[in-house]
């Protein structure tokens, strides 16, 4: 069969042969209405540069007419590669993953790849499962705050190109957010405003990232002659805020940082509903910038994550390996900030 279909003629489907999405159109169906041979139609599939324009056009509106689907796992048979990869999140409703997930989407379609997308809830043996099942049919992955231990990491990363958002694992790549320049830029803040007890309401107790965010305000404290301490934590979200405000309220602490925003928020609101006045009687401050954290009253302070970034950049190191050019070596920082809001002030004792 040959191309013998005249330029800016259109090719359509008689009638009696449109498909009525029962069966799934082939190379071969493409072919045939297309009026080229079948290997001309893989050749345009799979390498569209290896066929002329004119043909390639002409291929493509065959098979858009016959709603023609690739079938990742079929081209994956010849190339080892679905052109996917795949991105495990440990809490899909923290709009802090929000943005990780558009970088990472908006960098995997630049590179015509597609984001698999799979939450692990905070639980370590999901995200493993997850992990384990993403494997077999992805040419990378990406774990944001992973709960798994290095050693779990480290079994997944032999099999196939892995990347780690916010956690420093040992032989595995990874981009974090430098904690440090903005804690600096924070506790400097609350120094100048004359505190000098500082408290961290805790993330997850296998949170890689919270532990370090706690080792980054307590040297700075330090550094600064100021006490500090940890207030314990059942979980990273308003609820886990929530329920740290009575001990948060039985201590000394006039300035409080949470793990996230979203436990200041509710640290807020509950501290609130109790009668007391942000900042007057306690500053509190987040990590993250999350959309949303300027629309509480007072608006939120908090140390900005550069979020999109890590996600773009965590693919980008993936596809970096699937491809086998100069891969991603160890941990990349990416810059913190401090965005100052309503929500911290002078202390009252001062």
């Amino acid at each position: 069969m040959t191309d013998t279909t005249p330029a800016g003629e259109t090719t359509e489907l008689p009638a009696n042969r449109r498909r009525t999405g029962k069966s799934s159109a082939t190379i071969y169906d493409i072919a045939e209405l297309a009026g080229v041979n079948p290997s001309t139609v893989s050749r345009a599939l799979s390498k569209p540069g290896r066929v002329s324009a004119k043909t390639a056009q002409k291929i493509e509106h065959a098979a858009e007419q016959l709603n023609y689907q690739v079938n990742v796992f079929a081209r994956a048979l010849p190339t080892g590669r679905t052109q996917t990869i795949g991105l495990i999140v440990s809490d899909i409703t923290n709009p802090a993953f929000f943005d990780i997930i558009r970088g990472a989407e908006s960098a995997a379609s630049a590179r015509d790849y597609t984001l698999m997308l799979a939450e692990s809830t905070e639980s370590a043996e999901l995200e493993l499962t997850a992990a384990k099942r993403m494997l077999t049919t992805v040419d990378g992955l990406i774990l944001a705050s992973p709960r798994l231990s290095d050693e779990e990491i480290g079994q997944l990363a032999a099999k196939k190109p892995v990347v780690v958002i916010n956690r420093s694992v040992a032989g595995v790549p990874s981009v974090v957010a430098d904690t440090d320049a903005g804690v600096t830029e924070a506790v400097r803040h609350l120094a100048d405003m004359g505190h000098t007890a500082i408290s961290y309401v805790s993330g997850p107790e296998r949170s890689w990232m919270s532990q370090r965010r706690w080792e980054s305000i307590k040297a700075r404290c330090d550094w600064h002659g100021m006490e500090a301490s940890v207030v314990a934590s059942s979980q990273p979200t308003v609820d886990g805020g929530r329920h740290s405000a009575a001990a948060v309220r039985s201590g000394s602490a006039t300035a409080v940082f949470c793990y996230n925003d979203l436990m200041a928020i509710g640290l807020m609101r509950e501290l609130q509903a109790a009668g007391m006045v942000i900042p007057a009687e306690l500053s509190i401050l987040g990590f993250d910038n999350i959309f949303g954290s300027d629309f509480t009253t007072p608006p939120l302070s908090t140390i900005k994550s550069p979020l999109r970034e890590l996600g773009a950049a965590a693919l980008q190191g993936v596809l970096d390996a699937v491809d086998k050019v100069e891969a991603m070596q160890g941990t990349a920082a990416l810059p913190t900030e401090l965005v100052i809001r309503g929500s911290t002030g002078r202390c009252s004792s001062v």
